[in-house]
């Protein structure tokens, strides 16, 4: 999905992409930039220079839970978002999965992402092979969807989420907030049916395929953001 979304010398670039092994566990940490400048939503494009429209992504991936943390350099301490992620083999019943405070559950929206859901697809995006009401893995068996899939489905997990954004500019903020979380819900649901609809290239590889995978995939990023950079440059 990354390299889909990368393009005019923008999108991803992946810094660093390597395994960790701390106090907090072991997986695989990955440092990314975000060059976002034609991509920003209109509020924030008119009061935030090209410069600033760059976010900055660590993650910690140590399945079954993910931390990952955005921030913007140019704005220093005034933007952070923060994604903690839990993995389970449940329907999605468990209150507390990410064992959060009293004070935090009574401030978060609980919402229910179902990737089989089409109405966030416009009709000009409509893929059939990315809808998961009509795949079915050749691999597992798997799919398509029926409208009740998440209470019948075998075998099942649920991602658990939590996301907490801050963006302190006086004026912007409760706005702002709104719509990077609506935004961000987007967002996942549309990664999330993708990931469903491939699921034959993935299933059933080795940890050591996934990576040679993902070095492929940083490759082609980077290839492709630099190519775009020297269309858009001038010599004359």
């Amino acid at each position: 999905m990354s390299l889909n979304e990368t393009g005019d010398g923008e999108g991803v670039e992946v810094i660093k992409n390597e395994p960790y092994d701390d106090e907090n566990g072991k997986g695989q940490y990955t440092y990314k930039i975000y060059h976002l400048a034609s991509r920003a939503p209109a509020p924030v494009r008119a009061v935030a220079p090209k410069e600033a429209l760059e976010l900055h992504e660590e993650a910690w991936n140590g399945y079954p839970s993910c931390k990952t943390v955005t921030t913007s350099p140019w704005m220093k301490g005034d933007f952070k978002m923060v994604t903690e992620t839990m993995h389970l083999a449940d329907r999605g019943d468990t209150e507390n999965a990410l064992n959060k405070p009293s004070d935090i559950l009574a401030q978060r929206e609980v919402v229910f992402l179902d990737v089989a859901d089409e109405s966030i697809v416009s009709k000009s995006s409509y893929k059939k092979e990315e809808d998961p009401r009509v795949y079915k893995s050749q691999k597992t068996g798997r799919g398509p969807l029926a409208a009740d899939w998440a209470d019948t489905c075998e075998p099942i997990m649920t991602c658990y989420k939590m996301v907490s954004v801050e963006f302190k500019w006086w004026g912007l903020q409760t706005a702002v907030e709104a719509l990077i979380m609506s935004y961000t819900r987007k967002a996942m649901q549309l990664m999330h049916r993708q990931l469903f609809c491939d699921t034959d290239e993935w299933y059933g590889m080795t940890m050591d395929e996934l990576r040679k995978l993902e070095d492929e995939t940083t490759k082609n990023l980077l290839d492709k953001r630099h190519k775009q950079l020297e269309n858009k440059t001038d010599f004359s």
